[in-house]
């Protein structure tokens, strides 16, 4: 809580905080949903906003501002299992590397540069062509969270080698601390403020390729996510006929989740670094 209070002390995170909180309450309105975003024709089609749908609707049939609920619950899900899922991985690399070292740190380092070098984008695609049949929420957010930790592994590892100089290393092994006692008791407390600045930008980088991903068709565009809205009023031509409130809204909301993420990630990394909370206590 402290912690959280001394961010709040930004602006920026403020910002942040306040569109995410909005982000997740418009999520859980789809408990209360009286349409069902896999079915067409519900409501009148092709209805500029105006009351009882608030965002119009779509060449479909269908309202908007439900289906805008159900994609930023399922976007933000998908970017929260691969934030999740690489964050496991590039813990699990970065401390086996950083406090082994030798040569399981030289196999290690290895395959991590070898997913910093080779294209992704185009790995991913193929996969989600592959298996577009099965392709859920889930399944992408694996797929996701399988590519998108060997950055972070390098930065975990920075941080795990720098500690493991740490006079307190030393006293923990003297001691007669096990290499599990050490990592979790000692490196871990150091290693959350890290995995958290992380996961905001791993967070945006997978809500950017779920949207890719469906503009492409690559992924199940039965699912309503930022990306399948996108997908289908290009496809209907929404923006040629004049049907700009079908456009806008993916558009919008997607930009206000990118600004949000990065404003949050921009703040936390200045209150992670010394300097710059010396700085931020200076000027208050």
């Amino acid at each position: 809580m402290k912690v959280f209070r001394e961010l709040l002390k930004d602006n920026r995170f403020k910002i942040a905080f306040v569109i995410v909180l909005l982000l997740c309450v418009l999520s859980f309105l789809t408990a209360f949903s009286p349409y069902d975003p896999s079915q067409w024709n519900v409501v009148e089609r092709s209805s500029p906003p105006r009351w009882p749908h608030i965002l119009g609707t779509t060449s479909m049939g269908q309202d908007v501002f439900w289906v805008l609920t159900y994609a930023v619950r399922n976007s933000l899900l998908t970017s929260l299992i691969a934030g999740i899922v690489s964050r496991i991985i590039a813990l699990l690399v970065g401390i086996l590397a950083g406090f082994k070292g030798g040569l399981i740190d030289r196999i290690l380092m290895f395959l991590t540069d070898s997913f910093l070098v080779i294209p992704l984008f185009v790995i991913i695609v193929l996969f989600a062509m592959i298996a577009k049949a099965r392709m859920d929420i889930i399944n992408l957010g694996i797929l996701l969270g399988a590519f998108g930790w060997a950055w972070d592994a390098r930065v975990v590892r920075s941080q795990v080698l720098s500690l493991r100089e740490q006079d307190f290393t030393y006293t923990s092994i003297l001691s007669g601390s096990n290499t599990r006692s050490i990592i979790f008791k000692d490196y871990i407390p150091f290693l959350i403020p890290l995995v958290f600045s992380t996961l905001i930008g791993n967070m945006s980088w997978a809500i950017g390729m779920e949207i890719t991903l469906s503009i492409l068709g690559v992924f199940n565009l039965e699912i309503p996510t930022l990306g399948t809205m996108l997908q289908w009023s290009i496809s209907s031509q929404a923006l040629f006929l004049g049907y700009w409130w079908w456009v806008l809204t993916p558009v919008v909301f997607s930009i206000l989740i990118f600004v949000a993420l990065y404003l949050m990630s921009v703040s936390i990394s200045e209150y992670l670094d010394p300097r710059m909370r010396l700085q931020r206590v200076g000027k208050a």
